[in-house]
């Protein structure tokens, strides 16, 4: 059994999290900003499906990205410079968190984003401290919303949480500006949970739990909630 979380209990050490599967702590508690961001702050985070009670995780190693790091890949390169698209910040944050849940993955028959999750991120987003990178493309009868990505934003580090595209590259446009976005802001790392080839691709890897927290303990210190769309435009790639 792992440990059941009651009122404003805390996550057990990290160090007792399952090898399997991995990176599973505890579970219990709810998905109150305070909670949530507690939990951030310390390496945790809350992923389950309808249906299960809330599950909190944090895997050894830990995939990340490094700001730094991104891989620009010669055909994302020329699609940037072709341009056509335009990149906003937390313009449509429900649309984001609403297609990243509704889009089809191969071999994933659900969406971990349910109803009580969706409720807690736009509360977050309300207080300014989750936010959007959207791309769009011009259309006749207005912009159209094709691509972005979600996440959180602590001191000056960046938790991704999910990505949709219902274009070529439309996620993959949006991770480039928010990587160059945040590497001109001074922010020191992504966190991207859990690997997958496709994180992989973009110059993710994998650092040890002890050393992702080591680094996340200076990031996420003075963390004070903003509207990203007020500090200026996405780095320019093109």
């Amino acid at each position: 059994m792992i440990p059941w979380l009651v009122g404003d209990e805390a996550c057990p050490p990290l160090e007792q999290a399952r090898r399997h599967p991995i990176g599973l702590l505890c579970a219990g508690a709810d998905l109150s900003p305070e909670r949530i961001l507690a939990a951030y702050r310390h390496g945790v985070f809350p992923w389950f499906s309808a249906g299960e009670p809330i599950l909190w995780w944090s895997p050894d190693p830990r995939m990340v990205l490094f700001p730094s790091e991104f891989r620009l890949s010669r055909s994302l390169r020329k699609t940037l410079r072709a341009g056509g698209y335009a990149l906003r910040l937390d313009s449509a944050f429900s649309r984001v968190i609403d297609a990243c849940a509704q889009t089809a993955r191969p071999g994933q028959p659900g969406t971990w984003i349910t109803a009580e999750m969706r409720q807690a991120y736009l509360r977050l987003h309300e207080l300014g401290w989750a936010h959007s990178v959207e791309t769009w493309v011009p259309g006749e009868n207005g912009d159209e919303l094709v691509g972005g990505l979600y996440g959180l934003a602590i001191g000056r580090m960046f938790y991704g949480e999910s990505m949709f595209a219902l274009r070529t590259d439309a996620s993959k446009i949006a991770i480039a500006h928010l990587a160059g976005f945040l590497e001109s802001r001074g922010f020191g790392m992504i966190d991207c949970q859990m690997k997958t080839a496709h994180l992989a691709s973009l110059g993710a890897r994998e650092i040890p739990r002890e050393e992702f927290i080591g680094r996340l303990n200076e990031l996420v210190a003075d963390a004070q909630p903003g509207r990203w769309a007020e500090q200026g435009a996405v780095a320019d790639w093109r």
